[in-house]
């Protein structure tokens, strides 16, 4: 009897140690340390944008200077490589599918370089525009590749932290532009904007070699029919092997390859190659599609032209606008704008996979819009008065810096993560060659009408027109976007396709996923 009791005793402390644990939480994933390189490696390639970004901020004054041309012609210059790496971007999705994610970072790298060094040699405005059109195929190149890879090579637990990576090189990049500024200003004056623009070229090689050390995207592998190969990628790339698996049925279903063909290399059909995509997007998009399409250019849509250029490219304007003439104070308060903003985008990487997309993404709209107003009403304030205003001046530094503070944890990196998760596998590169290409257009505007426009409605009006775009923006976000935290990738488009009512198909596949798992 005293054997059978402490027998069901132990059957009993037993049981009740397991429905303990039944109770702890889930431990969190650790980081996948390849996954993790093969992100920052990739993501680097955005260094080069974000360089030519910040360090044309402070060169454009020393270039007008230099070279004697007009306020006009600085606004072409500024803004033209954004319309230029149009064709770097439009280019970049065909070139993907054909040669791969990998090469084509690396052709980046290498098209960057030689507009950097035309650039820096450049001996009058035209051969500085021949740079410009270079380097701007190059940024094309980068900007639409890097989320791309990033994106398909991520595990989904950590993929909104990986992909979050190409936003924080392009501000680690104009923070270093912004550094290159004050660094070079002291030289003589015919020196110092070439040395500013050619020493672009250097972070281009290293780049470009350390990148072929990479994989090539599992995603890319599967669409070429090399089922082995990027079933190793997967493994390396994957949590687990049992995720690897899944990931790997995933994309086979989307690229319409058996579930049960487990060859190496296996025959594909053509339309894997890219035929038809254009056709399937513009011409007869299902209302997934469309619905994907739609947000996915709208979010490149509001993120730029809620100003965040204007800011970042023309901010020792801006400074001498609010007050601040001299050019020493004029960069250094420069430099305290991008080092906010890359702090700020460090901060953002570590809560877009706890918190989700839409809070931060809503979270940081509605305080660009406190900010663009505060700005906007202090520069009015300034505008309009014959002495200097300290307290007006302050609201602007603060204003300025609240808003890129506010940008970087939100609209930012989320633009870049959303619009590379939400496209299926075949529409991805071609997808996101659109949304890119609407953010360079719209960047380029912004860069090449900012001096005209503040000229036309003041300094402090153009920044309230910012701000009703960024209102708008919040409401199209509201309406329109559905979560994707911590979907796969061929999950994601799953919530898409409702428009307005995606709430409803939310929660229907929510309670399908419960009852599944039950």
């Amino acid at each position: 009897m005293a054997d059978r009791k402490s027998e069901e005793n132990g059957v009993s402390g037993k049981s009740k140690d397991q429905v303990i644990t039944d109770f702890d939480p889930p431990k969190p994933a650790k980081m996948n340390k390849y996954a993790f390189a093969c992100s920052l490696l990739a993501s680097m390639t955005s260094v080069l944008l974000g360089y030519d970004i910040g360090v044309m901020s402070g060169a454009q004054k020393y270039i007008q200077r230099d070279l004697k041309v007009s306020d006009g012609q600085i606004e072409i210059l500024v803004g033209i490589l954004n319309l230029y790496s149009l064709v770097g971007s439009a280019a970049a999705g065909r070139t993907s599918d054909w040669i791969g994610r990998r090469y084509t970072i690396v052709l980046a790298g290498a098209i960057f370089f030689l507009g950097a060094i035309l650039m820096g040699f450049a001996t009058n405005y035209a051969f500085l525009m021949v740079g410009r059109f270079v380097a701007g195929i190059g940024v094309g190149y980068a900007l639409m590749i890097a989320p791309v890879y990033t994106a398909e090579v991520s595990p989904a637990s950590a993929r909104g932290f990986l992909s979050s990576f190409p936003e924080v090189f392009i501000n680690a990049g104009i923070l270093l532009g912004y550094v290159s500024n004050f660094g070079f200003s002291k030289l003589p004056l015919h020196l110092g904007w070439r040395f500013m623009l050619g020493v672009g070229a250097i972070p281009s090689i290293f780049l470009a070699i350390g990148v072929l050390g990479m994989p090539e995207s599992p995603r890319w592998l599967v669409m070429q029919g090399r089922l082995g190969d990027a079933k190793r990628v997967l493994d390396r790339t994957s949590d687990s092997l049992e995720e690897s698996k899944l990931r790997l049925a995933d994309i086979k279903e989307a690229a319409g390859i058996p579930e049960d063909c487990n060859e190496d290399v296996v025959q594909v059909s053509k339309r894997s190659h890219g035929e038809g995509i254009w056709k399937e997007l513009l011409i007869h998009p299902t209302p997934t599609v469309r619905h994907i399409l739609i947000a996915a250019v709208g979010i490149h849509f509001f993120q730029q032209s809620s100003g965040i250029d204007a800011v970042v490219l023309y901010s020792p304007r801006i400074f001498e606008k609010a007050g601040i003439v001299k050019d020493t104070p004029q960069l250094l308060a420069t430099i305290a704008v991008g080092f906010v903003k890359t702090i700020f985008i460090l901060v953002a990487t570590f809560f877009l996979d706890k918190i989700g997309r839409r809070p931060l993404l809503l979270a940081s709209v509605g305080g660009m819009i406190v900010s663009l107003t505060s700005l906007g009403f202090a520069l009015t304030i300034i505008d309009h008065s014959d002495h200097k205003i300290t307290w007006a001046i302050a609201l602007c530094f603060v204003g300025i810096l609240s808003y890129v503070a506010f940008f970087s944890i939100g609209m930012g990196p989320i633009t870049w993560v959303y619009s590379s998760e939400i496209f299926p596998l075949r529409l991805r590169a071609q997808g996101c060659s659109m949304a890119v290409a609407m953010n360079r257009v719209v960047s380029g505007v912004i860069g090449m009408t900012f001096i005209s426009l503040y000229k036309a409605v003041s300094i402090g009006g153009a920044f309230f027109v910012f701000t009703g775009v960024a209102a708008v923006g919040f409401v199209f976000f509201y309406t329109l976007f559905p979560e994707t935290q911590g979907k796969n990738l061929e999950e994601v488009e799953q919530v898409f396709g409702t428009f307005f009512r995606w709430r409803s198909r939310q929660a229907e596949l929510d309670r399908k996923k419960a009852a599944a798992e039950k």
